[in-house]
């Protein structure tokens, strides 16, 4: 019954979408946390 649920088209591009939008989306925070943005610490005085 489960296993059907999840074989039909539409379940399967929806849930496909979601797990790589979150992927996406914990890159973007892990990327955003790692403070590349910021500037280097020698020109944070000038």
């Amino acid at each position: 019954m489960l296993k059907h649920f999840f074989q039909h088209p539409v379940i399967n591009f929806v849930g496909r979408t979601v797990f790589y939008f979150l992927i996406i989306l914990s890159l973007l925070y892990l990327y955003g946390y790692s403070g590349v943005g910021e500037g280097h610490f020698l020109y944070n005085e000038f």
